[in-house]
């Protein structure tokens, strides 16, 4: 068959025309009308090539007919869906934390965390498989993170706490029963501040309070590994096997007063709390690792109703961004469900991470399911006062306070203070205050701390000038913001995970701080470009520099910067700016006055920049020098010359 060519093909697809040479029958018709779709323009083979309109390439056609069909409604944001008008939500949690002790609660036993590599069913005693004739024996080193926990949670700590039995039967608890503390908990009346700064939703002000009924110590369950097995034709079948390891482990339950209202208000308390009990080092994980997991009780009622409409629970949520979504669906559906008129059954739910709703798991029990009882076999818990005074006198500074001095006193802002805080378990802040000490006794800025110290503790005295205590806080925040930039974003370019840096909870990582410390010191001194730098950190991170060798790896290749002498910016300067009269006619603009809102052509000046940067040497150039002899040259010589001639 010949190949036809790319002409023939056109007209036919454009315009339904086909050639009639090579037809068997004369009497073909030179052409068979195209009929296209109404959405389509159409094209008649008929009117001459000056009559017919335009020929609208099909592709354009399809793509216009794809736009005309997308929904133009979008996706509500997080921050627009956080009420439903007429009704009105609330939100109870109770949260699960693993206590950071050694011990089981009720035996000697080592306590298995949820990224130990204890092999199954080898961290067990006699009472954490439920063996006749074994008993529990409280541990009381596990009490110490509980009340410290506690306290982090301005909770008031009871003299004398009991032990009851939750009972239910599951493969996971081999004695019929969870070991808790229902009507007495060790800890009431607790309460936290969330700010804008944690999350919360607009509607919620500029500090909400969740109120804190009680915290109380119990045992965890065993896991349970779900398997897929071979079982002859009929398919897969699922097997569960259970590694009692971790029953018995310690934890603590926070429980919540409903007074949340709002999807996002509730995961900020959930952050809030994990934030907390790193800073008092009181969990051993958080909720990505599974030491740290949120139940949460969702009810709906109509706006203006008194009493709280039927709670239904939504289990074992491992992520903030699920504690939100769960929330947001199962509102939804209660909504659906009343505007039915339907009726909302009291029940345990689950959520999937990326389901858009929750899914029943069983009937929801109460306190008669449950059949709580005091635990006959163990005492009560007695606490004394000055145990208390001490755990509290030595808990150190809370995030609230510390994000505080990191924004305040620093000069960061509060995304990048609460990104430390939160990142490696707590453990980030800690690297950056190991750089920030080192780097300050490279630059021999070890003593500007306690000189602001006492400048602050003066404030408001004859005796201190306030251009000195702003000036020696801009010098503390210039290298502070340039350890904690390093410390933050660049780190975290090497790695698409975290856990990869290896950051130990006393702040070190892959990245030795005394190293980046000394490679800031030389940044920070202009004794590097920052291209020359970030080579370095990679090198330091593949173990291609041994510790404490970044200097004698500057000097083996000789990557010290030698900067270009003013003269040399100037003569580049000169060069850029030749044959740029519409962008000195910017700054002319502005010079008289007539640049109108548009303020400093701040956006001109970092072209002229750009331009200089790619005209020189790169790597004797640091862009901040190269933009302040530009802006000055622009000042002292191009503007006033231009004006100059426009003046002749």
């Amino acid at each position: 068959m010949a190949r036809i060519s790319t002409a023939e093909l056109r007209r036919y697809i454009l315009g339904g025309q086909i050639s009639r040479q090579g037809c068997l029958r004369n009497n073909a018709p030179r052409a068979i009308p195209f009929r296209p779709s109404r959405k389509y323009a159409t094209v008649s083979s008929s009117s001459s090539p000056s009559q017919s309109p335009p020929i609208i390439p099909l592709r354009k056609q399809l793509k216009d007919a794809a736009k005309a069909a997308k929904p133009t409604k979008k996706k509500p944001s997080s921050a627009d869906n956080q009420q439903i008008p007429g009704w009105d939500l609330t939100v109870g949690i109770e949260i699960h934390a693993q206590l950071n002790t050694p011990r089981k609660l009720f035996s000697s036993s080592l306590a298995s965390s949820s990224d130990s590599s204890f092999p199954p069913n080898t961290l067990i005693s006699p009472f954490d498989l439920a063996i006749p004739g074994s008993q529990p024996i409280f541990q009381p080193e596990t009490l110490i993170p509980a009340i410290r926990a506690a306290l982090a949670l301005n909770c008031s700590i009871e003299q004398v706490s009991r032990f009851d039995r939750k009972h239910y039967f599951h493969w996971d608890q081999p004695a019929g029963y969870q070991i808790t503390q229902y009507y007495s908990p060790f800890a009431r009346s607790g309460y936290i501040e969330l700010f804008p700064r944690d999350g919360i939703a607009k509607q919620d002000g500029d500090v909400f309070r969740v109120g804190i009924k009680q915290v109380q110590m119990e045992q965890d369950t065993g896991k349970t590994m779900v398997m897929s097995t071979q079982e002859g034709d009929d398919g897969q079948a699922e097997t569960h096997h259970v590694d009692f390891n971790r029953v018995g482990v310690p934890l603590i339950e926070i429980i919540t007063e409903p007074t949340m209202h709002s999807p996002a208000t509730a995961a900020a308390f959930v952050r809030k709390v994990q934030m907390l009990l790193y800073a008092v080092n009181a969990c051993v994980s958080g909720m990505e690792s599974g030491g740290l997991r949120a139940d949460v009780n969702v009810s709906v009622r109509r706006a203006g109703e008194t009493g709280l409409g039927t709670r239904t629970e939504i289990k074992n949520l491992n992520s903030f961004k699920a504690v939100e979504d769960a929330i947001i669906a199962e509102r939804d559906r209660q909504i659906r469900v009343l505007e039915e008129g339907g009726t909302i059954l009291g029940e345990t739910r689950g959520w999937s991470l990326g389901s858009g709703e929750t899914r029943r798991l069983r009937g929801k029990e109460g306190e008669v399911d449950y059949r709580y009882m005091p635990d006959p076999d163990l005492g009560p818990v007695v606490v004394d006062s000055g145990l208390v005074r001490y755990l509290g006198d030595s808990m150190g500074v809370l995030p609230d306070q510390e994000i505080d001095q990191l924004v305040g006193r620093y000069g960061l802002s509060t995304k990048d203070a609460m990104a430390l805080m939160g990142l490696d378990n707590g453990a980030r802040v800690q690297y950056f205050y190991r750089v920030l000490d080192q780097l300050e006794e490279k630059l021999g800025l070890g003593v500007v701390r306690e000189e602001e110290d006492d400048v602050v503790a003066l404030a408001g005295t004859a005796a201190v000038d306030d251009a000195e205590s702003g000036e020696m806080r801009r010098r503390e925040q210039k290298h502070a913001l340039l350890a904690a930039n390093w410390c933050l974003h660049e780190l975290g370019k090497l790695t698409e995970v975290a856990s990869d840096l290896g950051m130990t909870a006393d702040g070190e990582c892959a990245i030795p701080s005394g190293d980046l410390a000394t490679l800031l010191a030389h940044l920070y001194k202009k004794e590097i470009t920052a291209s020359v730098a970030k080579e370095l950190l990679w090198s330091i991170f593949r173990g291609e520099i041994v510790t404490g060798g970044v200097t004698d790896v500057i000097e083996e290749q000789s990557l010290w910067f030698d900067e270009l002498s003013y003269e040399e910016y100037a003569d580049l300067a000169d060069e850029v700016v030749d044959g740029q009269e519409k962008v000195l006619g910017e700054f002319v603009r502005f010079q008289q006055g007539l640049a109108g809102k548009k303020g400093y052509p701040q956006g001109k000046l970092m072209f002229l920049v750009g331009q200089m940067m790619r005209s020189g040497p790169e790597h004797r150039m640091d862009p901040a020098s190269a933009e302040r002899i530009m802006k000055q040259r622009l000042e002292e010589v191009y503007v006033p010359r231009v004006m100059s001639k426009e003046a002749n």
